[in-house]
């Protein structure tokens, strides 16, 4: 991979995923699917949480549903225990990624920003506002707000529209394989930065360790 790039540099906008980039959600994420789990009698795997992550809620639950070797017609109700764990973890805080609100902060002004995310707008716009952030982006786009979530490049599409810009011209962050396939999908310049290790990102044109590596 290249190096990490200036920025703004040539870009014109710039989208950012939330849960694992920006907000370290996707611990809470993870404690909720445990416990999930546990309630009847299972283990949650590492190979589970690498297959669903960065998933949004209507390929998550399927796949749990039989997992617990139910029938199609519970998915409503673990997909309403799920959220209810995951309101749970998010009512309790957020806390921001490394140099996450550092860069937002950094580009505020200079370039319009977007947030495209697999979560639910609910719990989106809570986190953003808890995090003190919800006022830097332009735009906030999530699952609710398109037809196919990610890995489907619907959402970056959508930002780009609504940022008045061509993907071409916008830079997009990510931590998960489903979000790198997403924004490259959609002609987006892709910084990966994975919190889980082995994860597959082809389609990224830089992976870092960190996003403080944009604002040192």
């Amino acid at each position: 991979m290249s190096p990490p790039i200036d920025l703004p540099g040539r870009f014109r906008a710039a989208v950012f995923d939330m849960d694992g980039l920006l907000l370290d959600s996707e611990a809470g994420w993870e404690r909720a699917e445990t416990e999930l789990f546990a309630r009847r009698g299972l283990v949650y795997t590492d190979a589970e949480r690498r297959a669903t992550l960065g998933s949004s809620m209507d390929k998550v639950v399927p796949l749990f549903t039989r997992r617990f070797g139910l029938a199609p017609s519970d998915e409503a109700a673990i997909g309403r225990e799920l959220m209810e764990l995951v309101r749970e973890e998010y009512a309790a805080g957020q806390p921001p990624r490394p140099g996450a609100i550092e860069l937002v902060e950094r580009l505020r002004g200079r370039l319009p920003m977007a947030v495209a995310s697999n979560t639910g707008r609910e719990l989106v716009e809570g986190a953003l506002e808890s995090a003190g952030i919800a006022d830097a982006f332009d735009v906030v786009l999530t699952v609710d707000d398109v037809a196919h979530p990610k890995p489907a490049p619907d959402l970056y599409e959508l930002a780009c529209e609504r940022l008045g810009v061509a993907p071409r011209d916008a830079i997009a962050f990510e931590d998960s394989e489903a979000g790198v396939r997403s924004a490259s999908a959609a002609g987006l310049t892709v910084v990966a930065v994975p919190q889980v290790a082995g994860l597959s990102l082809d389609g990224a044109h830089h992976v870092l360790e960190s996003l403080a590596q944009l604002v040192d």
